[in-house]
């Protein structure tokens, strides 16, 4: 079992120095032409990146990764981060080249290479990394009752915005533990910042995040309304999301992320950052060098970065690698 434990840091304030956030920021580029892969971007191309909600690690990180691609590419690419519902609306917008850069958890990732949960065939969607892993957070209000995901029924549960990776698993932990989400449950389909209103003034009973640690919605949930939330164990669901995935692994949150009394064993899911089949490979290779170059400063924008790791980086399967990300991977000395 796996255990991160992160101090809060004033790395989140990151996020004003770095390019800002706005819509559907597609347009980079270019297909790609199958020549000799470089690495070197000889015109100016934009990218933009499909994030999350605006309170969790993808977008700080995002934000983060879309301010340094300039300064690695002598000026010639430059990024644009929005605030996305997250994974699955990720990938959607993705293949309809509203963005060019997409984060997505593994599992939904899986699922889109697949044509399977979500995805009703195929999509032409390859991996330039795995980055850090996100962390299942289930948290629940103390006058709520509710002790295991089990106690659920009948409350009101926000399992994130519609189509992101969060309400993938929320749904597939409700069933595991069973319960139908659908009908068992009062759910509140919300993104993170108005999960986090709905807790602290009583309208929602719990809710399901999925994200690095440490997130800064729940930094500020725990900062000043630590005292009436808990997190919830949800490692004896393990063995049946497992058995719906290898994507699922047990984790830690470990006591320092939110300044808890003790640490909560969880699940965790690995991240992988997502690009178009046909983006052109110089840009793809481009943008992963970035990722690991920059990393220390991705990692200043929230800790979570720590995580992305040359000796995981090449861990994908069954969703292939970009030969852009393949060149830079290799030149970087990936495992």
């Amino acid at each position: 079992m796996r255990r991160i434990d992160v101090r809060l840091a004033a790395g989140l304030s990151v996020l004003a120095l770095v390019t800002g956030c706005g819509g559907q920021q597609g347009g980079a580029a270019t297909d790609d032409t199958a020549s000799e892969v470089t690495c070197e971007v000889t015109k100016e191309t934009r990218v933009g990146i499909a994030t999350g909600n605006a309170t969790g690690v993808y977008y700080v990180v995002g934000n983060a990764l879309a301010g340094q691609l300039s300064g690695t590419t002598g000026g010639k690419l430059t990024g644009t981060a929005a605030e996305t519902g997250a994974s699955v609306q990720n990938v959607e917008q993705l293949v309809g080249g509203q963005y060019d850069v997409a984060f997505s958890l593994f599992d939904t990732a899986v699922n889109a290479v697949q044509g399977k949960g979500s995805f009703t065939a195929p999509q032409p969607v390859e991996a330039l990394a795995r980055i850090y892993d996100n962390y299942t957070q289930v948290v629940v209000r103390n006058d709520s009752g509710i002790t295991s995901v089990a106690d659920m029924r009948g409350k009101r549960i926000s399992t994130g915005s519609p189509k992101s990776g969060t309400e993938v698993i929320a749904n597939r932990l409700l069933e595991a533990a069973g319960l139908d989400p659908a009908k068992d449950i009062r759910a509140q389909r919300l993104d993170l910042t108005k999960t986090v209103e709905g807790i602290k003034d009583g309208s929602v009973d719990g809710f399901f995040w999925s994200g690095g640690l440490p997130t800064g919605g729940l930094t500020d949930l725990f900062t000043t309304a630590g005292d009436s939330v808990k997190f919830v164990d949800i490692s004896p669901l393990l063995p049946k999301m497992t058995a719906l995935s290898p994507a699922y692994q047990a984790g830690t949150i470990g006591r320092d992320a939110y300044r808890t009394a003790t640490d909560t064993p969880t699940i965790v899911v690995p991240n992988v950052l997502l690009v178009r089949k046909n983006l052109d490979a110089n840009v793809a290779c481009a943008i992963t060098r970035t990722v690991f170059d920059k990393r220390d400063t991705l990692a200043q924008a929230n800790p979570a970065a720590r995580g992305i790791s040359l000796e995981t980086a090449r861990k994908t399967d069954p969703v292939p690698l970009h030969r852009g990300a393949e060149k830079a991977l290799k030149d970087l000395g990936a495992n």
